[in-house]
């Protein structure tokens, strides 16, 4: 009887451990799966709504910002408020899909914008711009007053002589604004290279 209950014994031996392990290697699979959808999600939250680094591409902005330069866009100010007179933004052109375009806010709705020999007005008021180059701006350009409606804002690049923006972007020398749907978030830092780190006004 004892040598039959041993070989009852032999006979019930357990399942081996990698039938054990399957479920448990499944629960993992699924754990870092869920792990990854949820940070790219955060990170797609983070980008439409708080902030993103936007690479320029191009000279428009000289002197205030270079090509190649890397800048940090917020969005919060922009989802709660609207965009100011000198803001440097990010915008889209229309016809132009998603394409990112930096450029500095010269009109809000209301304003009237007029350029005589490059010197911009404002509501028949001179501007004062420190932030341009002098040699980027003497190409004698001159534009009408121009009259913004409730939802259009007029932007420029402070490389004027080298710029294509609110004055000329819809057809050659006809002034066209943007709307207020089509400026995406503020440019508040340069974050690269790391010995040009600085804030922008």
């Amino acid at each position: 009887m004892q040598v039959q209950d041993e070989q009852l014994m032999e006979n019930q031996t357990p399942a081996p451990e990698t039938e054990e392990k399957e479920p448990k290697k499944k629960s993992e699979l699924m754990s870092w799966i869920l792990t990854l959808v949820t940070a790219v999600v955060i990170a797609l939250v983070i980008r439409s709504f708080v902030f993103e680094p936007v690479r320029v591409d191009g000279e428009s902005m000289c002197d205030t910002l270079q090509n190649g330069e890397i800048m940090l866009v917020t969005k919060p100010e922009y989802l709660l408020g609207d965009p100011s007179h000198g803001d440097v933004v990010i915008c889209h052109y229309p016809g132009r899909g998603n394409t990112n375009f930096v450029k500095r806010v010269m009109g809000i709705p209301g304003d009237v914008i007029e350029i005589r020999d490059n010197a911009v007005y404002r509501n028949g008021e001179a501007l004062d711009e420190p932030y341009l180059t002098l040699e980027r701006n003497d190409n004698g350009f001159d534009m009408a007053p121009f009259s913004l409606g409730e939802d259009e804002y007029f932007v420029m690049g402070d490389n004027r002589d080298n710029s294509h923006d609110s004055r000329n972007y819809y057809r050659y020398d006809q002034p066209s604004a943007i709307t207020r749907d089509m400026i995406k978030g503020k440019v508040r830092f340069v974050l690269f290279p790391f010995n040009q780190i600085r804030g922008i006004e």
